[in-house]
């Protein structure tokens, strides 16, 4: 099924189409859209042999399947990638280790802003430049 047509959708298709275009002027659209299929043939062999010329060696290693987006569910990419971190250390040892970190680490001094002057003024607004 494509885009969900069946058998007898197309045939019914088909059918109205004969009969709008005509026993005269059907055999030129049959031999057109024939002519139009194959160069679509050739232009999708054409596409997929270039992009195999660029990709090189790397093009037989590409699982296409997980590409597909009708796969893309977002729960099973969550939980894989929950899976493959590394097991989150407990809360004890994580208080532990902030703890040991702020003990080891020099204090800090508030960074002053390059715009603020002695008074603590806010920076200089230019009214016309907006």
């Amino acid at each position: 099924m494509i885009f969900g047509l069946t058998i007898e959708k197309l045939l019914l298709i088909g059918l109205v189409a004969a009969l709008i275009v005509g026993p005269e002027r059907l055999p030129r659209y049959a031999e057109s859209l024939a002519r139009l299929a194959r160069r679509t043939r050739d232009w999708l062999t054409t596409a997929k042999t270039r992009v195999r010329d660029e990709m090189g060696e790397d093009f037989d290693d590409v699982d296409w399947r997980t590409l597909d987006p009708r796969q893309y569910d977002p729960r099973r990419i969550i939980r894989e990638a929950l899976l493959e971190d590394a097991p989150v250390a407990s809360v004890r040892a994580a208080q532990a280790g902030a703890a040991a970190s702020s003990a080891l680490a020099p204090p800090t001094t508030p960074v002053r802003s390059p715009f603020r002057g002695p008074a603590e003024t806010p920076p200089p607004f230019d009214t016309e430049a907006t």
